[in-house]
């Protein structure tokens, strides 16, 4: 059985205003030994495994977006709410039309709005008996609105930078796992209430998001630029992977390879009219979907880490299980992103009893490296995914792509190496291969099988 985030007891519980304690890259590597760190993976595990197939009386049942097969309870539906009147605020501030190179100066508006209406939002959303304060007879009570009103306006990306990305996404996710421990969701079969929040909520919530960037152009948040998996999100890429995955029944072992049958190949990503289907359904081409709506040119040119990942020979399985390491070395691991998170009492930065704490090292100071959580490290052995390329510091290989899709030059029988010349194409047309008269180079963070 799947271990699940647990839930507190907050009629004594002691709330606390979150705070920053990530000040610079030690600060990161302590952070692996903590309980946020333990919750954080715990809920984000979770939340992945019921999005996995299941076998049900020899059925298999899958979680589409917008299926009917997908339960919302009453709370799931009342953060959708909460979020349609996040998205409606958009009406009260629309963008500025002067010529601007960076993010539209209203995305400060729309946010003030909705800092000053917070409360009132979560209130209507969550009711008073779970914002309200604590019933411990301490002197000075923090009501559980501080903490989460600290994760939730951190969800929608900064005013002052006018910027979005994973540490954003990772705030919202937060902000989910407060509601969690906090008994807001009901406790049903597994994976129920988990695979409504995905689809009822974290979706909702990242099309809200795109439509935030691109009403308001907004920058993405410590990009790496065009070697980043995403500019902007990171985790429609676990949930999606996991939606195509090999079908599972509630006591087996989360699958680390193999694909669900008829399901879009990886390297289906290149392919317009697979996008715009798939995208409904799924939140990986959803994700990718909004990449093609949003950056022009090839997909391998502007987007070579997702492309490199499509060449994957070992399906979706494979795909989800680098997605989570990747996540790890991404966004969990970088200074940049995690410097902003803040830590209270439902993400403590209390040591967490069962972490083991690794040796500092060189690279613990250098906040542009990226540093290996305790958790996915095998003893005596550096996972191998976060190996810094040759010329990007802070990029991370994906060595769980084959060769293949990591040099996408066409194979010419009898031709040198040297001298083979990439086929013309441009989507919607289905080759894999990137146009151009020049062999492209090859993305810094992968190396030769």
């Amino acid at each position: 059985m799947a271990s699940v985030l647990e839930r507190i007891d907050k009629t004594h519980h002691i709330f606390a205003v979150p705070t920053k304690k990530i000040h610079d890259g030690g600060d990161v590597q302590t952070f692996f030994s903590t309980k946020a760190y333990r919750d954080i993976m715990s809920f984000l595990l979770q939340l992945n495994r019921a999005m996995f197939p299941r076998n049900i009386d020899n059925t298999v049942q899958t979680w589409q977006l917008n299926s009917h097969e997908v339960e919302f309870s009453e709370p799931v539906r009342r953060i959708q709410l909460l979020l349609s009147r996040l998205e409606s605020i958009i009406e009260e501030a629309p963008p500025d039309t002067g010529p601007r190179r960076f993010g539209n100066i209203s995305f400060r508006k729309w946010y003030q709005l909705v800092e000053q209406r917070a409360s009132d939002l979560l209130d209507e959303a969550l009711g008073f008996d779970i914002l309200g304060t604590s019933q411990d007879s301490s002197s000075e009570q923090v009501p559980a609105r501080k903490e989460l009103e600290a994760y939730f306006l951190g969800s929608f990306g900064s005013a002052q930078r006018l910027d979005y990305g994973t540490g954003h996404e990772l705030s919202f996710l937060a902000f989910l796992a407060c509601l969690w421990k906090l008994s807001v969701f009901p406790e049903a079969g597994p994976g129920v209430e988990e695979r409504g929040l995905v689809v009822g909520v974290i979706e909702p919530y990242l099309e809200l998001v795109r439509n935030l960037i691109k009403t308001y152009n907004l920058e993405p948040a410590g990009s790496h630029g065009v070697w980043g998996l995403d500019d902007h999100s990171f985790i429609p890429y676990i949930f999606g992977s996991a939606q195509y995955s090999p079908a599972i029944a509630e006591t087996d072992e989360t699958p680390t390879e193999g694909s669900l049958p008829d399901t879009p190949d990886p390297p289906s990503v290149v392919k317009d009219n697979v996008v715009q289907r798939e995208r409904k359904v799924n939140m990986y081409f959803s994700a990718i979907g909004f990449i093609y709506d949003v950056k022009k040119g090839p997909f391998w040119e502007h987007s070579p880490m997702l492309f490199d990942i499509s060449g994957v020979k070992d399906g979706w399985g494979k795909i989800n299980k680098g997605m989570i390491k990747m996540y790890n070395a991404e966004v969990l691991s970088k200074f940049p992103v995690v410097q902003h998170f803040p830590f209270g009492s439902l993400f403590s930065w209390d040591r967490d009893p069962s972490a083991t704490f690794p040796p500092p090292t060189t690279h613990s100071q250098q906040v542009n490296r990226a540093i290996v959580p305790p958790a996915t490290q095998s003893a005596g052995t550096r996972a191998p995914w976060s190996q810094p390329g040759t010329s990007i510091p802070g990029a991370t290989a994906a060595p769980w792509a084959t060769s293949t899709a990591r040099n996408p030059q066409p194979s010419v029988t009898g031709a040198p190496t040297a001298t083979r010349m990439p086929v013309r194409t441009t989507l919607p047309d289905t080759s894999r291969n990137p146009p151009g008269p020049m062999t492209p180079t090859r993305a810094p963070w992968t190396k030769p099988s």
